[in-house]
């Protein structure tokens, strides 16, 4: 079995002993959106595929919390990144700006991009790199400032 899915269990119990319904509430949802992806792939998931779940489930979050602050609905916002804040203590630790610029770079060199067209080219070879450790629209935005140059 799988560790992360191991320690979901193993802090979901927790969660129940000490009755945070909140933490209860993700958890649950994080082990049923992992149980569809292996019902999806016919099969039990590995370790990058569960952290790619659980990546999905942060963004969805983040974008809608981004757009529920947009739409003046504050607390609704707080309690999405609360949720994020939960996921992320199970996904691997993300990149700082100056690793994902080396690589950034590297890809670059690599490919001999020189304008925007090229980015492509460039997030082929980084996002196998930063998978789960790295959003694309981050990885988009280190690619063109640094071309841009």
């Amino acid at each position: 079995m799988v560790e992360i899915i191991n320690i979901l269990d193993q802090d979901m119990k927790a969660a129940m002993k000490e009755k945070d319904k909140f933490t209860l509430s993700v958890i649950r949802m994080l082990r049923s959106e992992i149980k569809y992806a292996e019902i999806a792939a016919g099969s039990s998931l590995n370790e990058e595929q569960v952290i790619d779940v659980l990546s999905r489930e942060a963004k969805k979050r983040r974008d809608a919390a981004a757009d529920y602050v947009k739409a003046g609905r504050a607390e609704t916002a707080k309690n999405l990144e609360q949720e994020v804040a939960i996921i992320s203590r199970y996904l691997p630790e993300p990149l700082s700006e100056t690793e994902l610029t080396e690589l950034v770079s590297a890809a670059i060199t690599e490919t001999g991009a020189s304008t925007p067209a090229d980015i492509g080219k460039v997030m082929g070879i980084v996002m196998p790199q930063v998978k789960g450790r790295a959003d694309g629209k981050q990885v988009s935005a280190f690619a063109r400032k640094l071309i841009s140059k």
